[in-house]
């Protein structure tokens, strides 16, 4: 069952040199209930952007946002209120989430105080049971932001994210800020929360391996467009941007590392065409039909799509 989805949609954030700057263009991508859906690509190609279109945190240009098969495209901060409480994120860097005049009591009890009327031990019971759940005790309740690791720091994030009992949450990068060692025990977290609370992720990251340890599916973008969605990322890709990207990323093996491999062409200017397909600048097998004809995101088979002319001729 579909829990949120965007159709159509279209972000833009202005001109350069009169030119129109699309984040996202016509990006079209459900999320099921349960599922854990991994987003990559390269930085500025719009995963961020993305997730906040997901949470309304950020507004569309043109196009459709669905939570619950409930169209919440145009709803106002107040018709959202009782939405807001079931989508959270975990930010990227974990010390966005504290102000540093605040303690992790402060920074948990907000969220409770915006949307429930608890009393004192109800709030205190809740803070210390989601501590626990996420490896901590109620002793860190005291402590300011500066006070903590940059591991504590991030469970406190994925504590703060949960504490309203949400149905979806956005992973920004959230092991990007931590060390290899602490990475794998938040992944993990991650895992044992979503089965623990029934939980449904969009998780975006630059780290493939930990995509493909986590992720029940894959997206691929590229400049604000969806290259390929595939069920894992050991699946076999078949977009020339997917293999370039994959064939880029180092192994987490520093004795299973060899030279990089260069799938496309390199240039100093990187932009999205005016028409035809988004990668048809860099990618080395292009064709007269990727200049003029954008390609359509196609299943090639079960729970494997691409956007990519050379699939289909």
């Amino acid at each position: 069952m579909s829990l949120i989805e965007v159709k159509n949609a279209y972000k833009c954030y202005g001109k350069i040199k009169k030119h129109s700057v699309y984040a996202l263009t016509d990006v079209n991508l459900t999320i099921e209930k349960g599922e854990i859906v991994g987003l990559v690509g390269e930085s500025g190609c719009g995963k961020s952007t993305l997730g906040k279109i997901f949470l309304k945190l950020e507004k569309l240009t043109s196009g459709k946002v669905f939570f619950n098969g409930q169209d919440i495209t145009n709803f106002s901060f107040n018709q959202m209120l009782s939405i807001r409480k079931n989508m959270q994120m975990i930010f990227q860097n974990s010390s966005n989430v504290f102000n540093p005049y605040f303690t992790v009591r402060q920074v948990l009890s907000e969220p409770l105080n915006n949307y429930f009327k608890l009393s004192y031990e109800e709030k205190e019971k809740r803070m210390t049971l989601l501590l626990k759940r996420v490896g901590l005790n109620n002793s860190y309740l005291e402590r300011y932001g500066n006070e903590l690791s940059g591991g504590q720091r991030q469970r406190i994030g994925i504590a703060r994210a949960l504490i309203l009992n949400p149905e979806f949450v956005v992973c920004d990068e959230p092991v990007s800020s931590v060390d290899y060692a602490i990475r794998n025990q938040l992944l993990t977290l991650l895992l044992d929360l979503k089965h623990d609370f029934g939980l449904t992720y969009l998780f975006i990251s630059h780290d493939l391996s930990a995509v493909n340890k986590i992720c029940t599916k894959v997206v691929i973008m590229y400049l604000g467009n969806i290259m390929e969605i595939i069920p894992r990322m050991d699946e076999n890709v078949e977009h020339p941007y997917s293999k370039a990207l994959l064939a880029a990323a180092l192994s987490a093996d520093p004795h299973n590392r060899s030279e990089k491999k260069i799938l496309f062409k390199e240039t100093d200017e990187i932009f999205v065409p005016k028409k035809g397909c988004a990668f048809q600048n860099r990618c080395l097998y292009a064709k007269e039909i990727c200049k003029n004809k954008k390609p359509i995101l196609t299943q090639i088979k079960d729970g494997h799509y691409v956007s990519c002319h050379l699939c289909k001729i």
